[in-house]
């Protein structure tokens, strides 16, 4: 597949593979297809693969892949929590293992006009499917104490107030449109120290979450992967911040069966339903040094991964 290299490695690409232990002919879901990183070691070893994305540009630049791939490669816009639709549509599934990569892409960040990143000056958007509402919308319109929570909330920005009521402060001339200007706004009211990230980092994050329904689609897909996934199944998960890897964390544990035992249940209690997963090794996976001094990004991801049993899968409700 020379005809389509992919423009970049993604993080934890090898560790990521082994976990999901490819297998000549087996079938492999990539939620987060992106510029088809994973997809395209997947393909290497002999995979097959369904990919999704929820942005069109990347289902777009993936055709070339398609073609190349030799009928091996289904490729479908989706949001990575309705996978099931997806499989569904596609005539595909159950699967030999799912690999999703949390959060914003490369290409992404690196295009001014998406609104991601405030290293380029664009327009105030973020929306992944290049639909609905935006971040300038929630920027401009969001009473002060809604913006601060989200802020909180989602960036873990302990500034939040002062932020929020900075934007509000700066809203009331005009409205906020664009990165750099978003970005000038937070950096007064929360100026960092030289060593610090950029003091819009949180922030920019929280409206990215927000604008995307991002933690939300998380749990959803990883419910729907424990539904997809066949017995000896692996689901391999990659995060960047410590909102995605605790929803992750605490998924793994919950379907392993960690915490109370059932002989230790009090009276009238019931006792929980049977692990859906196991945890195969010492968990996150981190990056080498060698990865994160060429990928900065990388210095944050986290890796978990856990293999499928014979359980039934657990209903929706059954966080």
């Amino acid at each position: 597949m020379s005809d389509a290299q992919a423009p970049h490695i993604p993080v934890l690409a090898a560790e990521a593979i082994a976990a999901l232990a490819v297998a000549p002919g087996g079938l492999y879901l990539d939620g987060t297809f992106g510029a088809g990183g994973y997809t395209r070691l997947i393909l290497a070893a002999g995979g097959r693969v369904l990919a999704l994305d929820r942005d069109p540009g990347a289902i777009r630049d993936g055709a070339a892949l398609v073609e190349a791939s030799g009928g091996r490669l289904t490729l479908a816009q989706s949001r990575f929590s309705l996978m099931e639709n997806a499989a569904r549509e596609k005539g595909l599934g159950p699967f030999d293992g799912i690999v999703l990569d949390i959060g914003v892409s490369s290409m992404q960040l690196d295009e001014p006009e998406r609104g991601f990143s405030f290293r380029f000056d664009g327009p105030l958007d973020m929306r992944m499917e290049k639909a609905g509402v935006s971040a300038a919308d929630l920027v401009n319109e969001l009473e002060e104490g809604a913006l601060a929570d989200l802020i909180y909330q989602f960036g873990e920005e302990r500034a939040s107030r002062r932020i929020a009521r900075a934007i509000v402060a700066e809203r009331a001339k005009a409205p906020i449109l664009t990165t750099a200007e978003l970005a000038r706004i937070v950096a007064r009211a929360n100026p960092g120290r030289p060593i610090d990230i950029h003091p819009a980092t949180r922030t920019f994050q929280a409206l990215r979450i927000a604008v995307n329904e991002e933690l939300d689609e998380l749990a959803r897909a990883l419910q729907a992967a424990e539904r997809l996934l066949r017995a000896g199944g692996r689901l391999a998960v990659v995060t960047f911040h410590s909102l995605e890897d605790r929803i992750v964390k605490q998924f793994f544990a919950a379907r392993a069966g960690r915490g109370r035992a059932p002989s230790r249940l009090l009276p009238g209690e019931i006792a929980p339903p049977p692990p859906t997963f196991r945890l195969l090794a010492p968990q996150p996976v981190a990056p080498g040094a060698a990865e994160c001094a060429r990928n900065p990004r990388a210095r944050s991801a986290k890796l978990r991964w856990a293999e499928r049993n014979d359980a039934p899968a657990r209903e929706p409700e059954e966080r």
